[in-house]
């Protein structure tokens, strides 16, 4: 028995539609297919590039903080320090004038005492000499 020949027809159809939709259907899906994982593939590594540059920069960005206010602070001690030692030489020579115009005053007070006294024997003198006069009668 031979087969019939609407088989071999049916059979030559379906191998030209395999190739119809082969080349019409399935490559072009295929490709779009293929374009898609391509552009997911290049996005995904878009994405990691950047994300790793992000954290490399918000590491350098860190260190550059963390840089600058360990330099402020730095500064700032160096300040204080400063402004300390010239509180403590303004202090010392503020005392050291103070001393010195205490100096002044005790001189000064010793010898306005001296002729205080050099005064007060010259006085007591004249008025010793007075009152001898006048106890023993005389005028002067």
């Amino acid at each position: 028995m031979l087969p019939d020949l609407s088989v071999l027809w049916v059979i030559a159809l379906v191998l030209l539609l395999t190739a119809i939709l082969q080349q019409l259907f399935f490559k072009p899906l295929l490709r779009v297919i293929h374009a898609r994982e391509d552009a997911v593939q290049s996005a995904r590594a878009l994405a990691e590039r950047s994300a790793a540059e992000a954290r490399r920069a918000s590491e350098e960005f860190d260190a550059k903080t963390t840089a600058a206010r360990a330099a402020f602070y730095r500064e700032l001690d160096d300040m204080r320090k400063t402004g300390q030692d010239e509180r403590a030489a303004m202090v010392a020579d503020a005392r050291a004038q103070a001393d010195r115009e205490l100096e002044q005053a005790r001189l000064t007070l010793a010898a306005d005492t001296a002729q205080a006294r050099g005064q007060l024997e010259q006085d007591a003198q004249h008025l010793g000499h007075q009152l001898a006069d006048r106890l023993a009668g005389r005028t002067r």
